[in-house]
């Protein structure tokens, strides 16, 4: 296994007044594997833990109990520099102060010295996302959001990572741009055999991306699906109604 969390607990304070010393949990005991090339989903809805379990996975936030592991170590140096991570806001996911080519250039500095080397690396990155060289000296406001998240994926892949988690990565885009997006990365997984953690609340997406499907509810793994040709197959009541909710929509190019 690439990355294993195991009986991951992990509580916040909560509430207010005589409560607000209360520890509220928010992770219970959720252990999970990620294959090596693969794709696994975590779908849920908003505030089920998504996005704690994906912090704790990065080594960004420390889990109360339990343990990660990258290859059946616990993280280090190196497990970190083979991890990268696109999330929602891509706004807010790089410094408006840089151009292109300095967000590109974050990850690679300490490995390439000269600015021509780091600009030429940034235009092969550019087209990797389906990007121009042209915009290598605009500013993020310059770009549209479909564009800018795409740099963020450039970014993510930059330093030829084995493992990227990408939190709620296409939510904020539009639709149309969504399915370009995720036809992006459908490739980049096949062409460099890329494992992703999807963390999702949009259960069309995570059909459409991933190999395998667990559902959160509550801080907990409701279900989980090991083939996502057997999607029509979750028992799961909680499972059940995001799949009919996504079947409500009727929007069928995902299925």
């Amino acid at each position: 296994m690439l990355l294993e969390l195991q009986e991951i607990h992990k509580s916040y304070k909560g509430g207010s007044g005589i409560f607000k010393n209360e520890m509220k949990p928010i992770l219970k005991g959720v252990s999970l594997a990620l294959r090596e090339g693969e794709c696994l989903g975590i779908v849920g809805e908003s505030g089920s833990g998504k996005s704690t379990l994906g912090r704790i996975a990065l080594g960004l936030e420390e889990a109360d109990s339990g343990r990660v592991l990258f290859e059946g170590r616990r993280h280090d140096r190196a497990s970190h520099q083979a991890i990268s991570v696109v999330f929602q806001d891509y706004t807010s996911s790089v410094n408006p102060r840089f151009r292109v080519v300095e967000i590109l250039s974050e990850g690679i500095r300490s490995t390439m010295r000269s600015s021509k080397e780091r600009r030429e690396y940034a235009k092969n990155l550019l087209e990797e996302v389906g990007l121009c060289e042209g915009i290598l000296d605009r500013f993020p406001h310059q770009l549209s959001g479909g564009q800018l998240q795409r740099v963020c994926i450039a970014r993510a892949i930059s330093t030829k990572p084995r493992f990227i988690l990408l939190d709620e990565a296409v939510s904020s885009l539009d639709v149309s741009v969504q399915v370009q997006v995720l036809e992006l990365l459908k490739n980049l997984k096949e062409k460099y055999n890329l494992a992703y953690l999807f963390i999702t609340h949009d259960l069309m997406s995570a059909t459409f991306l991933c190999d395998r499907l667990l559902f959160f509810q509550e801080g907990r793994i409701a279900e989980t699906l090991e083939d996502i040709r057997e999607l029509g197959k979750i028992q799961n009541p909680y499972s059940r109604s995001l799949l009919e909710a996504v079947k409500a929509l009727e929007v069928p190019h995902f299925c």
